[in-house]
C-alpha cells in the first residue's frame, strides 16, 4: 500500500543499510583528505547505485529464484568480510610504507576497481531487504530502493565529509585508521551475518 508507513519504513531501510557505506565513507576521506569534490560524488554515487541495486535484485530473487537465493544467503557475511579485509588490508599496507601521499594523486583504474569493490561489500546484505519486501509489487520495489539509494547519497556524503575533516588534521596516520574502519567493519558484518542472525 502507498501509505506513509512504506515511505517510513523505505527511508529507515535506508538508514541502516547506509552505515556501513558512511563508516566506510569516512575511512575514504581519512585515507584522501585532499579529494576533489567530483570523487566525493562519485564515491556517493557508486554506494548509493549497489544500495538501490542489491534491493531490487533481492525482491527479483524472492519472486523468481527464492530457493537458489537462500542457498546464497548464507555466503554473504564471508564475501562481505573477505572484499572489506582485502581493502582495509591494503590501505594498512600503504599507510605503513608511506604511500598515502602518492596515492592521493592517483585516481585511476585501481582506485575504481576498490570503490566497487567496496560497493559491493557494504551493499551486499541489502539483498536480504528483498525478503521484507516480498508483498510490494515492482513499482513500489523500485521506489523504495530510489528512496535507499537517495538517503546512502546523503549519509555517504556526510562521510565523506566527515573523514577528509578529520584526514587532515592527523594526515600522518589516516590511511592506517582508515584500514583498521574499514577491516572492524568487515568483522561486524560477518559476526552479525553468522551469528546474531
Amino acid at each position: 500500500m502507498w501509505n506513509t508507513s512504506f515511505f517510513i519504513s523505505s527511508i529507515m531501510f535506508g538508514i541502516g543499510l547506509a552505515m556501513d557505506a558512511f563508516s566506510v565513507s569516512v575511512a575514504n576521506g581519512l585515507n584522501e583528505p585532499k579529494m576533489k569534490h567530483r570523487k566525493q560524488l562519485l564515491i556517493a554515487g557508486i554506494f548509493a547505485v549497489f544500495q538501490f541495486a542489491m534491493p531490487l535484485l533481492g525482491w527479483f530473487c524472492v519472486h523468481n529464484l527464492a530457493r537458489v537465493f537462500k542457498v546464497f544467503e548464507r555466503f554473504i557475511p564471508f564475501i562481505a568480510l573477505g572484499l572489506l579485509l582485502f581493502i582495509g588490508g591494503k590501505m594498512l599496507v600503504e599507510g605503513m610504507r608511506g604511500e598515502e601521499e602518492e596515492k592521493c594523486d592517483q585516481c585511476g583504474l585501481l582506485c575504481f576497481s576498490a570503490l566497487i569493490i567496496q560497493g559491493i561489500a557494504t551493499s551486499i546484505d541489502a539483498l536480504s531487504v528483498g525478503f521484507t519486501t516480498v508483498d510490494y509489487n515492482f513499482l513500489m520495489a523500485l521506489v523504495s530502493a530510489v528512496i535507499i539509494a537517495v538517503v546512502t547519497f546523503f549519509i555517504c556524503m556526510g562521510g565523506l565529509l566527515l573523514g577528509k575533516l578529520i584526514g587532515s588534521r592527523f594526515l600522518g596516520g589516516s590511511s592506517i585508521f582508515g584500514g583498521c574502519i574499514l577491516i572492524f567493519i568487515g568483522i561486524k558484518i560477518f559476526i552479525e551475518g553468522v551469528f546474531i542472525k
